[in-house]
């Protein structure tokens, strides 16, 4: 499914519900914009509309259709991308009036992770999310052949084509899906050969720094920029802190309103996380709204592993933290830029007790820190799963491949 977005001029368009306050509405389409940058599109203006509820024809009202439709015909937009899902019907009413390329949340996320990908094992599963998502969607694809009338023997080539195309994508998909399944045991295996070292997973939202870390403590060179979705693959490395070793992986990371049919075809990446002894669930202290991006995280975490794992909490990117000190006059609410990185850290770590830190992987801050609760942590679990093993880890292989 390729969408072809590269230096296209786009416009965003969101919609402020009861369950979605303006402040959140803007910040969405904010994020949305990110992602429309990281695919390559030039955003020149976002709409907003207030609504009860998503209009479920055309997502947005008709004058906010028209008035998007005239902006889009003067200013030679090729792109219009919605926040939310679309549905068939919403798709095929938008595209018939703007007539120009129609995407939702879910299809840009699918675009970039199509550009991202790079193993056999990443491309297939980014096909398959792809071809459950243009699943539903045939319709759209062949409104020339839209049978013209009903009743016995009057069957239209349209229908006869969009079975024809239903039975292809079916086919792939269950290809696909036993292609996966392929993968998973090829992924076991290695996961099995691994040995008795102790496992650890960096997790957390997209861009909150896991790669530069992952290079940091491995001394390795990953692929890490300030861009959405960076690392599609993940990457596992052997780690040695003192005299003690452990397995470290990078997993793909996480976004509001991530797609659950991307979230179940990347299964073989994320039993990363499920099979990971402790999580580093790595937060942009810098993100103006990063309580709500660790619970997308936590969410999105209960979804693949109901289990509780021991985790880290660790604050990155301390170096980029803003604080504006409050007016003592001001009776105004405290918002998160009044609230000083001292009184972060005191909150956290109240609530996280030894479990929290906060750090700059990119300035190195608090590394050696960072580094003491990593063997803590790894040695107290080795120790409680052999319990009669002394630490001689020299008969250890050098484990280090990209999955």
């Amino acid at each position: 499914m390729k969408t072809e977005i590269y230096e296209e001029k786009a416009v965003l368009v969101g919609v402020i519900t009861q369950n979605q306050k303006e402040d959140k509405a803007r910040e969405y389409l904010e994020e949305l914009a990110f992602l429309a940058e990281t695919a390559g599109a030039s955003p020149e203006k976002l709409f907003f509309q207030r609504l009860e509820y998503p209009n479920p024809n055309t997502y947005v009202g008709p004058g906010k259709l028209i008035e998007i439709k005239t902006f889009v015909d003067e200013n030679d937009i090729g792109v219009v991308i919605f926040d939310d899902e679309l549905s068939p019907k919403q798709l095929r009413n938008i595209e018939a009036e703007l007539k120009v390329l129609i995407l939702d949340r879910t299809s840009l996320i699918l675009d970039i992770f199509a550009k991202r990908a790079q193993t056999a094992n990443a491309k297939t599963q980014v096909e398959l999310a792809q071809c459950q998502y243009m699943l539903p969607r045939l319709t759209r694809l062949w409104t020339h052949l839209e049978r013209q009338q009903g009743g016995i023997g009057m069957r239209g080539p349209g229908e006869t084509q969009i079975e024809t195309d239903r039975r292809i994508i079916l086919t792939k998909i269950s290809l696909l899906k036993q292609n996966l399944k392929d993968i998973d045991q090829q992924m076991s295996t290695q996961r099995k050969n691994r040995g008795k070292l102790v496992r650890v997973a960096l997790v957390g939202y997209t861009n909150a720094g896991k790669s530069t870390l992952m290079n940091l403590l491995s001394k390795s060179d990953i692929f890490a920029e300030n861009k959405l979705f960076a690392t599609l693959d993940t990457t596992v490395r052997k780690v040695i802190i003192e005299n003690l070793p452990f397995l470290l992986s990078d997993t793909v990371g996480f976004i509001r309103k991530l797609p659950h049919h991307l979230v179940q075809s990347f299964k073989s990446t994320l039993d990363e996380v499920r099979e990971a002894d402790l999580l580093i669930h790595v937060v942009d202290v810098s993100h103006p709204n990063f309580e709500e991006q660790i619970d997308v995280v936590n969410s999105t975490l209960r979804e693949i592993d109901p289990n509780e794992k021991p985790t880290i909490l660790l604050f990155n990117k301390i170096d980029a933290f803003k604080f504006t000190p409050k007016e003592e006059d001001d009776l105004a609410p405290i918002k998160r830029e009044n609230i000083s990185l001292e009184e972060l850290e005191n909150t956290w770590m109240a609530k996280m007790q030894d479990n929290c830190i906060f750090i700059s992987a990119r300035e190195k801050q608090n590394i050696d820190d960072l580094k003491q609760m990593l063997y803590d942590k790894v040695k107290s679990i080795h120790v409680e799963r052999y319990p009669h093993n002394d630490f001689l880890y020299q008969n250890y292989t050098e484990i280090e491949t990209d999955e």
